[in-house]
């Protein structure tokens, strides 16, 4: 007769939620790596890629045998005017920047601060403007844009962005200004300023965090355009950095520089890396402190 194994005692529940507790941390970081790594690794390849001879671009290292800053040198070079989309690009998402936060800052208070019916509704028709397709309408506006004698123009694309990032910051800022103490803004009434003077002195600087992060996203936004500023560009001399980049060419028209377009996407990309890093803590207040105040 053969011995049976005994048979385990049952795990206890408190023994199987302490199993699990863990667990948690060494899943959490895990998810974390998995999603950074997928979020990074396209332009770690665009950055290991920039530094790889033109012979060597499709040799798949993930190491270059021998960097080399050919592509760099490349980008600048006079055939491409690189730094001339540079400087387009600057002035076109500043401009659309500093109009949206102007508009944006006096439309979010008026929608936090006054009582009027469907004002929820017109919240969402801003929301909704800003998720419309833009190829829907670009035809008309080019058109429009023609006939006003617009084209290869700052304003053909400053217009265009604003109509597209002005909802977004209307509706982060609005919830911004909804969560703030408006006993404030009657204490300084009390104190005899006016309406704007408590505005400007009280609420506006309470919403710092609020604005500057608007200001960070709507920037961005207006920095990686590409299909209007496409459309609405027909000169190098009035492309910025997103059109310019999808037109260089190599030594022939049938000759695609895959590494000076990676180089080039290198250069526009690490400032709005570096922005973030810098100011990521910023950015995160400005988008939770609404909810918790």
């Amino acid at each position: 007769m053969t011995d049976r194994p005994a048979p385990r005692p049952p795990q206890s529940a408190a023994g199987l939620q302490a199993r699990r507790a863990s667990l948690q941390p060494a899943l959490f970081w895990l998810g974390i790596s998995l999603v950074t790594v997928f979020c990074l690794a396209p332009f770690a390849w665009m950055a290991v890629s920039s530094l790889k001879d033109p012979a060597h671009i499709f040799d798949n290292k993930l190491v270059p045998g021998s960097p080399t800053l050919v592509n760099y040198r490349a980008v600048f070079g006079d055939e491409n005017s690189f730094g001339l989309a540079l400087r387009n690009s600057v002035i076109v998402a500043s401009t659309v920047t500093g109009l949206s936060l102007l508009v944006g800052v006096m439309a979010s208070y008026a929608l936090a601060r006054l009582r009027f019916r469907l004002k929820n509704v017109v919240l969402g028709l801003f929301l909704a403007t800003s998720m419309f397709p833009g190829v829907a309408i670009l035809s008309p506006l080019f058109q429009r844009f023609a006939d006003l004698g617009w084209i290869n123009t700052y304003q053909a694309m400053v217009i265009p962005d604003i109509s597209f990032t002005l909802p977004l910051g209307v509706w982060i800022l609005t919830g911004f200004f909804v969560a703030m103490p408006w006993e404030l803004e009657e204490a300084a009434r009390i104190d005899g300023c006016t309406p704007v003077q408590a505005f400007r002195k009280v609420l506006l600087p309470l919403a710092v965090p609020g604005v500057f992060t608007t200001a960070i996203l709507v920037f961005i936004a207006a920095w990686n355009e590409f299909m209007i500023a496409n459309s609405m560009t027909q000169t190098p001399q009035a492309q910025p950095v997103t059109v310019a980049v999808a037109k260089f060419t190599g030594s022939s028209q049938f000759d695609q520089p895959f590494g000076t377009q990676m180089a080039a996407g290198v250069i526009v990309t690490v400032p709005l890396v570096i922005l973030v890093l810098l100011f990521q803590r910023r950015i995160i207040s400005g988008l939770t402190s609404g909810g918790l105040k």
